[in-house]
């Protein structure tokens, strides 16, 4: 199970197989981002323990996959439920674990449970199509059927956001998972797991394991029971899954890095506009794979918005990063930008208290050459550059080899038009952070990977189309129907 751990309230994490909770073989300590102190520990699993949960996902998937889609509705819908009921338990826990404030964290648990609700409707909404025969006594058929069990990857940066982006869906679909968390954050991937359990999911049909990433993912992708995989995280591992996924002939959604542009038109009013560009830039401390990085505003407002962005910037409230090498990582970002001739209007402080806090930053003329503006830098740095005509906007929106979330301001048609013609992007969004949502598909293009989550497209993930085709032979009066 889940037992409190040193006094804080933070539970100890186990692994879950087959429907029950075990030990591993060993634990690695888990550290708050806000303290640096140690405040429990999470279960390793070894082969033995891998290969048990191939098995369980083996079994749980032929009792899962024939569940009525009636049925597999009726557990999510109760797992939210669940999960609603445990907000401020669970919330507490990731924002321990993570480090964002405690009302992100309990944001993005009643998110998660919309997006049980969401897939719980999606599971009772999966259709098959009749085709038009070419001869009489013929019915042509499109049957879409579970793909199979599916292994699933997520980020520290989400703790119960990420692992529900993939397991519902996955289960509206009929699929088992193998969820593999972060090491670092298990607790919100825990709390899904439990409320799942406790809502009737079938043994095996979710298991969760921890320990060594690549023995884990190596294991598991070659592993003939697996037949998806589906990753959240960097372009660089997501190369290297990609690469595994495709020798082994497995299907694989990849939702990789992002460097969200925002294009800020002469006709955007500056200043509210800014406000809400920094609300957006620092919320979970700028460690969103969406998160606005590159602001490309026009001349005739750049002053205009840079002094209001630095403005919010100085005073907004958040949290630590995840570790000390995100802290470092962002440090050599605002130094180079700086080398290169970038002001720095706001920021940069570690801060007084213990743990890996740096406080939000605000790079203003913002060059080219900088690693910043090629460079996602998943920390709360801000980096603002000028333009003087909207194709060179899109030229530097589009420079970089990402291509997940952009964003855009103005008051044109024209120009939103435009916008969302020339932005590269498998999101684009104007006048807008908030309109994603469990309805609507998240998924990029270039190196931000491929396939999609939430919306209807993210359950097709997880579906094969089986054509069959029912022919009557010249004589047949019929096919006899089973008893």
């Amino acid at each position: 199970m889940i037992t409190e751990t040193l006094g804080t309230g933070y539970p100890d994490t186990q692994l879950y197989i087959g429907g029950a909770w075990h030990c591993g073989s060993g634990k690695i300590a888990i550290i708050a981002p806000a303290t640096g102190q140690l405040i429990g520990h999470c279960a390793v699993a070894v082969a033995a323990d891998i290969d048990k949960a191939v098995a369980a996902s083996s079994s749980g998937f032929r009792v899962w996959s024939t569940t009525p889609a009636h049925d597999r509705a009726v557990v999510l819908r109760r797992a939210a439920d669940i999960l609603e009921s445990r907000i401020q338990t669970v919330a507490a826990h990731i924002s321990i674990e993570q480090g964002k404030p405690l009302q992100e964290a309990e944001a993005e648990v009643r998110y998660s449970a919309e997006v049980l609700r969401w897939n719980a409707g999606e599971a009772e909404r999966i259709y098959g199509r009749v085709i038009p025969p070419r001869q009489s006594g013929e019915r042509l058929m499109v049957l879409p059927e579970p793909i199979g069990p599916v292994l699933a990857l997520t980020p520290w940066n989400f703790p119960i956001y990420q692992p529900v982006a993939k397991i519902a869906p996955a289960l509206a679909a009929g699929c088992s998972v193998i969820v593999k968390p972060s090491e670092e954050t298990p607790a919100g991937a825990a709390a899904l797991t439990r409320a799942l359990h406790d809502a009737g999911l079938p043994p095996g049909a979710l298991n969760m394991v921890f320990g060594n990433p690549e023995e884990i993912s190596n294991h598991l992708i070659s592993s003939p029971t697996i037949r998806k995989v589906s990753f959240t995280g960097s372009v660089a591992v997501g190369r290297q899954i990609a690469t595994k996924a495709g020798q082994a002939l497995k299907k694989a959604t990849l939702e990789l890095g992002g460097h969200a542009p925002v294009i800020v038109c002469p006709d955007a009013d500056p200043e509210m506009t800014a406000k809400l560009c920094a609300e957006q830039k620092f919320r979970n401390a700028g460690q969103v794979c969406v998160s606005a990085s590159r602001f490309i505003v026009h001349r005739s407002i750049l002053v205009q918005f840079t002094n209001a962005f630095a403005e919010v910037a100085k005073t907004r409230a958040i949290g630590p990063l995840i570790n000390a090498r995100r802290v470092a990582a962002v440090e050599e970002l605002v130094r180079d930008a700086v080398n290169h001739g970038a002001t720095l209007i706001a920021g940069v402080e570690k801060g007084a208290s213990p743990g890996f806090h740096f406080a939000p930053a605000v790079l203003s003329n913002v060059p080219p050459a900088a690693k910043i503006m090629q460079e996602e830098p998943f920390g709360p740095v801000a980096a603002i550059c000028v333009y003087d005509d909207l194709e060179q906007a899109l030229d530097i929106a589009n420079s970089v080899p990402f291509g997940l979330a952009a964003y855009a301001f103005t008051n044109s048609s024209d120009a939103a038009e435009r916008l969302i013609d020339g932005l590269e992007a498998g999101m684009v969004l104007i006048n807008s952070f908030g309109a994603m949502y469990p309805e609507t598909p998240f998924g990029g293009i270039k190196d931000s990977g491929f396939g999609s989550e939430n919306g209807s497209e993210g359950v097709e993930g997880y579906l094969c189309p089986k054509y069959a085709a029912l022919t009557r032979l010249p004589g047949q009066k019929g096919i006899a129907a089973r008893a």
